[in-house]
Formats: structure tokens, sequence, C-alpha cells
């Protein structure tokens, strides 16, 4: 494994829809986040009637090289962190010694000379890392990990110019509690199922089970899985070998899916990534994206298009919702002219090109009509049985040449023709709209030279 390589793959999953355009905490989109690979505390579940999920599970094949193949099992998640922002009740004063959180008023926003601060929920990474453990001794039973975060709360004064106190920055976070189970099943000699499942156990008071922004506090956000062999090697569920075809269609994932990760060229399989994101196999980043926009639903070149037309006001905004937003921000300020035409796109592992490339049927060079054998460039009388519109009726017997041969989705034939009267027939030998006119093969007769 290339931990460099499997890191920032993961790295970016977990912030996939962290933040999204227009990038600003005003923005309606963005009141709803951490929406990817959540799991929710047991309770809430439970209060839900199972409607929101309070464990995560992955299940893969794993076939063992050697006796003793150990696994390691990598759980990382983000913790959800309120950032609230309070405004002296009182004057501004010198900056104390100690803050009294009660001298002060919770606001939307608050601004201090050129400054902008909001209401905002960060993120704090954590991983839960299962130790190495031989494969049989986890063979046979189960392995239960359980795991506690902390609830957190600091406070940080805003100073004016003048350096006196006029709010305060409060961060908060609430206790999350865990558990994760592995299991490992052996289906023969050499070919084991793992189970991992990721369970929330966080305790939540009854009083606080319709509260939403209570339970997000409480949730196990942007939830993956890494798992890790020594001696042994994992088996593409997305294309498994045809012996193990049945089995990989029974492992149970919900809330995930697992898929090899590393270097394909290296045949690298002693990793496997399990992500809310449905991946292929052997993920990778584009080399031409120059840093991470975590708005999944739009391209890079699109995104850093419109950060770039953003006003003064929206820019100050952005640049003071927190580090991630800044970032993208300052990346896309300095982009190079080059990096920026990059992300307009590029072909890969394409030998040759040729305009055929996108059609899902090749056009046809030759067709048979009324026994006679014609190509493109080749002359026909146009015969319309459908007379499906007026242009039917004045075309009645035109002479045409054919442009190309047609195939359709039902592999249904037609000619694209152009008049030989029209003035405009270079036009339709270009391909251009209205000198061009498509018929089936009954609805034109072959010309001969002389005709």
């Amino acid at each position: 494994m290339n931990p460099a390589t499997v890191d920032k793959i993961v790295n970016a999953l977990l912030y996939e829809g962290y933040i999204l355009y227009p990038y600003r905490a005003s923005s309606r989109k963005n009141r709803q986040r951490f929406t990817l690979g959540r799991v929710y505390p047991h309770v809430y579940s439970l209060a839900e009637n199972g409607a929101e999920p309070f464990a995560m599970q992955t299940e893969c094949l794993l076939r063992s090289h050697r006796d003793r193949p150990a696994l390691q099992i990598d759980v990382r998640f983000l913790h959800p962190m309120a950032r609230d922002v309070g405004k002296e009740s009182d004057l501004p004063r010198e900056s104390p010694a100690v803050i009294e959180p009660e001298k002060f008023e919770l606001v939307p926003e608050l601004r201090i000379d050129d400054r902008l601060y909001q209401t905002w929920q960060e993120a704090v990474e954590r991983m839960v890392r299962v130790p190495r453990q031989p494969l049989n001794v986890l063979t046979g039973q189960s392995l239960d990990f359980s795991f506690c975060f902390p609830a957190s709360l600091t406070l940080e004064p805003i100073q004016d110019r003048q350096g006196r106190t006029a709010g305060v920055i409060r961060r908060r976070q609430e206790r999350l509690e865990g558990v994760c189970q592995v299991t490992v099943v052996p289906l023969d000699t050499e070919i084991f199922k793992i189970t991992v499942r990721v369970a929330n156990e966080t305790p939540v008071e009854e009083t606080e089970l319709r509260n939403q922004e209570a339970i997000i506090m409480r949730t196990f956000a942007s939830t993956h899985t890494i798992l890790h062999v020594t001696d042994g090697e994992f088996v593409s569920l997305l294309d498994p070998p045809a012996v193990y075809r049945e089995a990989a269609a029974a492992c149970i994932n919900f809330g995930t899916w697992p898929v090899l990760v590393g270097e394909k060229d290296k045949g690298e399989v002693d990793t496997m990534l399990s992500s809310p994101i449905i991946l292929y196999d052997y993920p990778e980043i584009a080399p031409e994206s120059p840093g991470e926009l975590f708005d999944g639903t739009e391209i890079d070149e699109i995104l850093t298009l419109r950060v770039l037309t953003m006003t003064d006001e929206e820019k100050l905004e952005m640049s003071q919702i927190d580090e991630q937003a800044r970032k993208i921000l300052e990346r896309t300020e300095t982009l190079a002219k080059d990096d920026l035409i990059k992300m307009h796109g590029a072909f890969r592992e394409i030998n040759s090109f040729d305009e055929n490339f996108f059609d899902a049927n090749p056009r046809l060079q030759n067709v048979a009509i009324d026994g006679i054998d014609l190509r493109i460039g080749d002359r026909v009388r146009i015969r319309p049985r459908h007379r499906a519109d007026v242009m039917d009726i004045a075309l009645q017997g035109k002479a045409a040449v054919i442009e190309s041969i047609e195939q359709d989705a039902e592999n249904r034939v037609y000619v694209a023709l152009v008049l030989e009267e029209d003035p405009g027939k270079d036009l339709g030998l270009l391909r251009q709209p209205g000198h061009r006119f498509f018929y089936r093969l009954d609805e034109v007769e072959p010309l001969r030279r002389t005709e």
C-alpha cells in the first residue's frame, strides 16, 4: 500500500459536500451540510423507526496468501463542531483575562472593523484504528472495538483595532461514542468474508431527539472505512474472478461501497476503501485538478470561473467563513492561466481518434436498396411514404446525393441526403442544419448515372 495515495483519495472524499458553492454561510445551500456518510445515534434511529441509519456495514472478500495474514481497520469521519458568535451586551472594554460568557449575546453574524464573523459548523477529522490482528485470531469470533471522543468547549475573544474585546467566538463539540465490530468468516481454505460494522452509540437526551442541530452534533459525518491486509489480497466486488462471483454478490453493504484503492499499474490489492460515494476500483484525483472544491454537483472549471466572478463583498464573506473556504479562494485567485486551461478537459488512453469515437454504432459505408449496392456520394430519388410534413410533399421526386448512412439505437438505417439542386449544397455536405434530409431505405430509389 502507498499511504500517500490512499490518504489523498480519502482526504478528498471526507470533505465532499462539506461546503457548497457559492461558499458562503448566508447561502441557503449551506444550511444543510454533512449529508454524505451520516451515521446517526442509535437512540435517534430507534425514535425514527429505523428511517435514519445508526450503523454502516462493509462486507468484502479477502484471499489469504500464507498461514498468518493480518488485517488492519481504520475508520475515518468528521466530528461536527458548532461555531457560535457572541456580541458583547455592554460597551466594548479592555480585553479581560477571563471571558465571561454571560456578558455576550449570540448573534448570526458580527462585523468588527473590516472583519466578518458568522455562525457556522466546522468539523474535526477523527480516525479510529483497530490494531492489526492476525486473521486466524479473528476467524470465528467478533471483535468489538469501542471508541470515544470527548465533548469540548473553547472561547476566543474578538478584538477591535483598539484592542478592546467586542465579541467572542465559541466553539463546542458534543461527546461521541461508537463501536467498530469486525467479523471474519472462512468460505473455503483461501477465501474469507470480512464484515466491518461501524455503529454510533452516542447517548441523546429524550428532549433533544427532535432537535436536528443536537442530532447532527452527535452524528458521525462522511464516514469511511479503510481495510488493509498483509500477506493477503482483497477481491474486487465490481469485477470478481468467475469462481468468486457468487460469493461477491452475497456481500451485504449498506451506507457504503468498498473498492480497491492504490496504484493500479502495480497491481496493488492489499487495501480496500469503503465509501458512501460509489466509486470504481482504483479511484484517482484528476491531475488537472488544482485542489478540492467540495461541491460534487459541479465540475472544477465551472466552480473556478464562478468564484472568479464573485463581488468583493461575496469574496470577503467566503474568505472569512473558515480555513477550507479561504484556501479555495486563495488558490482560485492565484491560479495560472495554463492550470485553468487544463481543467477544460483531457483525453486519456486513446491511441487514435476519428469522428466515430462517440457513436454507439459507427457509420455504415454502404447499403443495399432494391438489390443495388449504394455508397456515400451515390445518387437517389426521394419517394416519401409517410408524408410527415410539407417538406415530404415538396421533396417528392427530387434527386439527391447520399451524404452519409446512419443507424439509430434500434438499428434502423437511414440515409442523409443533400439535394442536387440546392444552392447551398456545399453547406449540406458540411453537415450544416437545414441542408440535409433523412429518409428510410424504403423512401428512396437508386438513380442510374444517366438519369
